[in-house]
């Protein structure tokens, strides 16, 4: 693995955040991280990209960060960070973290601090070091992707939370009644491992992220960000069924159900049936593209360089 990129700590950080709030909680980010870097005795220049805008503005301030030996900072919550880590990862530039989302998995693993201001303080002590993130048909995705029920899931969580506000509750509740409607079987072939084999599944789930996995109580969670990421599948089942399954993975024993499978893999083909070159809906970390079938998931060759807490990563040197 190649070395880190290196930080000049006078270049000031570059933080991107969406705009899609509108002007007056853009001021208040803008204050309140502005005042967290005075106190940290570190400088910063803010971007406020609308969701559209985001990736095309992520790639310009990642190669300049890159040139100047600085870093790139998403703020918000899992698409914000997902663009700036496709951008961050394509360049080799360092990225921090600022987390505004519902579950901030990502942020919480590597032990950066869910509050915005204590994220902000600990960039100013925080070094580039490797994470491991999937990769899904050269798209990156830090937390998870998936395919099937669980983008389904996802459009309707978004769209709950546009009307009650983004809670943990809004989420289960939207979740809930998702999993009550009828929803259609893929019929996949999988290939993992030297192996093929057909499938039927309502949704297939690719975890990247050891503190998800565990949370719902999957058996492979350790062995996550060390050089594998999991396959989750579900079999054949109504939503009474399903409706358990959900309450099971509340309860973090969701990996003692018959109804789930699950492995560990590096490197995994999947080719859903009637859509060989054909597009396929595809959701990671909370977004939602087509893209064109066969799809390949696999651990990315380059790690992504964080920024992680000094705290953090001498907790990290203490486990090994």
């Amino acid at each position: 693995m190649s070395n880190g990129p290196e930080i000049d700590r006078e270049t000031p950080l570059v933080f991107i955040v969406n705009a899609a709030s509108g002007s007056e909680n853009a001021d208040v980010k803008r204050t309140a991280i502005e005042t967290a870097l005075q106190a940290a005795g570190r400088r910063g220049e803010l971007l406020f990209a609308r969701p559209t805008e985001l990736h095309a503005t992520a790639r310009v301030a990642a190669g300049r960060a890159r040139a100047a030996r600085g870093a790139v900072v998403a703020v918000g919550g899992d698409g914000t960070i997902n663009a700036v880590a496709q951008a961050a990862h394509a360049e080799g530039c360092a990225m921090g973290v600022v987390p505004q989302g519902t579950f901030n998995y990502f942020a919480r693993t590597h032990g950066i601090p869910t509050d915005p201001a204590a994220a902000v303080q600990a960039l100013a002590n925080a070094s580039p070091q490797p994470v491991q993130v999937g990769s899904v048909n050269g798209t990156v995705f830090l937390v998870n992707a998936s395919l099937g029920l669980y983008p389904a899931l996802l459009e309707d969580r978004e769209a709950w939370k546009s009307r009650f506000g983004r809670s943990r509750l809004v989420a289960l509740g939207s979740g809930l009644a998702t999993l009550m409607r009828e929803h259609r079987q893929l019929r996949l072939r999988i290939d993992a491992g030297g192996a093929a084999r057909s499938v039927k599944t309502p949704t297939l789930f690719v975890g990247n992220n050891r503190l998800q996995l565990e949370q719902v109580g999957l058996p492979h969670a350790s062995g996550i960000e060390a050089g594998r990421i999991a396959a989750v599948m579900l079999k054949p089942i109504g939503n009474l069924a399903m409706f358990w399954l959900l309450l099971r993975g509340a309860f973090g024993s969701l990996g003692e159900a018959d109804d789930v499978e699950s492995f560990a893999f590096q490197r995994m083909g999947v080719t859903p049936s009637g859509h060989g070159g054909r597009r396929i809906k595809v959701a990671f970390d909370g977004e939602i593209a087509w893209m064109r079938a066969p799809l390949q998931f696999e651990v990315a060759a380059q790690p992504l360089w964080l920024l992680k807490p000094a705290d953090a990563v001498a907790a990290q040197g203490d486990a090994r």
